[in-house]
Order: C-alpha cells, then structure tokens, then sequence
C-alpha cells in the first residue's frame, strides 16, 4: 500500500501532467483562434473594399458595354456591376422567360438578346413581368421593334440553375439566368459572356419593370472577428485562472 508521501508526489506529478496538458491545448486553441480573428478582419476590410468598388461602378455614368474584341477578357472580380449601354435591336423572338421573385412579387425576368450594329449578341435582362403577363402577346407593348438603347447594369451569368431548382431547357422552364444554356436552347451564335440588368424604365408602371437589380452583399465578418477574438480572450482568462489556482495551492 503507498504511503502517503508517494501518494502526495504521485497527485503532484499528476497534476502536473494536467497543467502542462491544459498549457498546450490552452497556447495552441489561443493561436487558432487569434488566428481566425485576424482573419476576419483582413476578410472585413476586403468585403468593404468590394463594396466601395461595386457602390462605385452602380452609380457612375455607364459607358460602352465590352464588345467581341473584350469578351475574353470579362470577369466578374472587375466588370460585375459596371454601369453599361448598349445600342441594338431586340430579337423579340428569341426572348427567355426565367422564374423570378422580387420586392414586386413573383413573375418572370425576360431575357432578350438585342443585336448590336456590328451583329454581336448581348441577352438583356428588360425586368420583370408578373405571371399572368407571360405570353408575349398578352404584352404587345413589350416587343420593340428597332434600333433602341439600353443602360444597365453588367451581370455574369448563373449557371445550372439553382440548388433543388435545376434549368430544365427541353420544358423550357429557367430559374437562373443561364447565358449558355440560352444560347445553345435558341441555336444562337456568339453570345457576349455576360447579361445586362436593365434600368428602370421613365414610365411608371411599363412593362417589363427594370431596376430591380439587387446589390447587397452579406457581411458577417465584424461579427465572426469578434466571435474568435472573444474565444481567446476565454482562453487567456481560463489560463490566468488556472495559474493563480496553482500558486495558491503551493503556498
């Protein structure tokens, strides 16, 4: 049977182990989450540098839509959002349908591609048009005839459809704004890589209804810096803690 000093030494070193245990766990849990706290912030000032850049492109004057000679060149990091015009005519007969839900309620966005003077094709997202509007001919007023101009706003296409809300070409049945799929659906040529958001229209209440585009970007990254930073500042706390607790038991 162990006397009682090898039972003291034995707690002694026991306790030991533990602390040296806690200790490590505690700096290396400390590092991860400092770690992710700092990352957040570099995160927060990227989204509200993003924001300052698309806030910017919304609201400046538009300039010419990229034509073929820059298509290759368009992406979504420095075109997404850029205010553009774009002169041509609408092919009336081409337009898409896509389901859509908005502040308006729910309907379609028509899809037209418009035809610029040099023959390249641009879809334009003319707005929204409630449900019961879905023929064209129920919307005669819509289908211009012409060489019209349009400004809007540079959008990349959405690709597959959606999650649980797959495209369904053969029905032709959208729900997300597909350039490709459109293209290959209506047999067309060279489409230009992106799609035109349009803006609103001077006349109250005409169809299809334009400036609906929305520009907001979730921004959680305050929140979750301050999640992580409050976790170590636990950690830290449990460490002093535990610190202190052992210098009162020694002495």
């Amino acid at each position: 049977m162990p006397s009682p000093e090898n039972e003291q030494t034995i707690q002694k070193t026991s306790s030991r182990f533990f602390l040296g245990l806690m200790s490590v766990l505690g700096a290396i849990f400390f590092i991860v989450f400092m770690g992710l706290g700092i990352w957040q912030v570099e995160r927060l000032q990227w989204k509200l540098d993003l924001i300052a850049r698309v806030d910017a492109r919304v609201h400046a004057e538009p300039i010419a839509a990229p034509g073929p000679d820059d298509w290759a060149n368009v992406n979504q990091k420095d075109d997404e959002y850029r205010h553009v015009m774009l002169t041509g005519t609408y092919l009336n007969d081409k337009e898409v349908l896509v389901h859509a839900l908005t502040e308006r309620g729910a309907g379609y966005w028509v899809l037209t591609p418009m035809r610029s003077p040099d023959g390249a094709l641009t879809f334009i997202n003319r707005g929204l048009v409630p449900n019961d509007k879905r023929d064209p001919s129920s919307r005669q007023e819509t289908q211009i005839a012409g060489e019209t101009t349009v400004t809007g706003l540079l959008r990349m296409p959405e690709p597959d459809g959606f999650f649980l809300r797959p495209n369904d070409p053969a029905r032709n049945d959208w729900n997300s704004r597909d350039v490709a799929a459109f293209v290959q659906k209506e047999n067309l040529g060279p489409v230009a890589p992106y799609f035109i958001d349009a803006d609103a229209t001077a006349s109250a209440g005409a169809l299809p209804i334009g400036g609906l585009t929305v520009v907001k970007f979730r921004n959680s990254h305050l929140s979750y810096a301050i999640t992580w930073f409050a976790l170590a500042a636990m950690i830290a706390g449990a460490a002093i803690f535990l610190w202190r607790h052992e210098r009162r038991s020694k002495s």
